[in-house]
């Protein structure tokens, strides 16, 4: 009887064998290799883990082989099996990293880097693809952000008698300077409601509209009133008047009304106050004709007025 121990394992000649035979393929694939042949190497380094998948050494090989002629994908899951182990091989992660860089897995790319890091701070190679591969990140996400502007803009842009509206509708729109979709999202209810001639009926055809969209009437307020408060600056600049928009609007000792009004809109500057309509003032409850002329007697004595929609 053998006094090897392995003898007595279930499996072990099974297991030398195949340790064996994944030994012959990889010399094979040596013999392939010193005669240029790519594809050979590849087949032998193929049959090789095929008998001996726990030997990483040649599942870096024949990842590392696949990678030489852009057989991405098979490589990367062959690099991914050797760096599960701890720890894992610092060139495994490196050329993982760089996979995943080239199909546009950043995070991923960052976290196989981050571990070469974490271990070899000061590792040249890998600092430097760590800085690639982060400015590749956030110029992906720059141009993710164009994208989307350029997207919203054009959608912004498009003219409302592109949309299928009655004829009165269009033509209350028309009168109140509402060219685009972008202007519509610019108003509100009320400001709709304050118009001449303009009903229920069309509100809610405009209402239906946008909401199938997945838009509504204000939701581009913030965008005219920073607008509107760019245009003041720009009128007033030059005239000595431009330090006015900043002026607390607490500082205009309106009545408790008006002043809880304009807290309701969150109005804190003469510049905000002066970005808004009459419509969005006469929205808040409790604010009247009354707060409406305090409010456009107090903004009339430094040269400002509330804005129209044609501004």
């Amino acid at each position: 009887m053998s006094g090897d121990p392995l003898d007595i394992v279930i499996g072990a000649d099974e297991a030398k064998r195949d340790a064996e035979q994944a030994a012959s393929h990889a010399r094979d694939a040596d013999k392939a290799q010193a005669e240029g042949d790519r594809e050979q190497v590849i087949i032998e380094l193929r049959k090789a883990v095929a008998a001996d998948p726990t030997d990483l050494d040649l599942t870096f090989r024949l990842a590392y082989a696949l990678d030489l002629v852009g057989e991405e994908e098979e490589a990367t899951t062959m690099y991914e099996t050797v760096c599960e182990t701890q720890p894992a091989p610092i060139n495994a992660l490196i050329n993982l990293a760089v996979l995943y860089e080239d199909r546009g897995d950043y995070v991923r790319a960052e976290r196989s880097l981050r571990q070469v890091l974490d271990t070899s701070p000061n590792h040249p190679r890998a600092r430097l693809y760590m800085k690639d591969v982060q400015a590749s990140r956030d110029m992906f996400v720059e141009e993710e952000q164009t994208r989307d502007v350029l997207k919203r803009n054009a959608l912004l842009d498009t003219p409302v008698t592109d949309f299928e509206l009655s004829v009165r509708t269009r033509t209350c729109l028309k009168k109140m300077n509402i060219r685009t979709l972008g202007d519509l999202l610019r108003i509100t209810e009320a400001e709709l409601m304050n118009s001449k001639n303009f009903g229920e009926s069309s509100l809610v055809e405009i209402k239906a509209m946008l909401a199938v969209k997945g838009l509504k009437l204000g939701q581009g307020l913030e965008d005219a009133h920073r607008a509107a408060r760019k245009a003041l600056m720009d009128k007033l600049k030059g005239t000595g008047q431009e330090g006015a928009l900043a002026k607390s609007v607490t500082d205009l000792q309106l009545s408790v009304r008006a002043r809880k009004a304009l807290q309701m809109l969150n109005i804190e500057t003469l510049g905000d106050l002066a970005s808004r309509t009459e419509a969005e003032l006469m929205g808040v409850k409790n604010f009247g004709a009354t707060s409406l002329e305090e409010v456009t007697e107090k903004l009339t004595e430094y040269g400002l007025g509330l804005r129209t929609l044609d501004e």
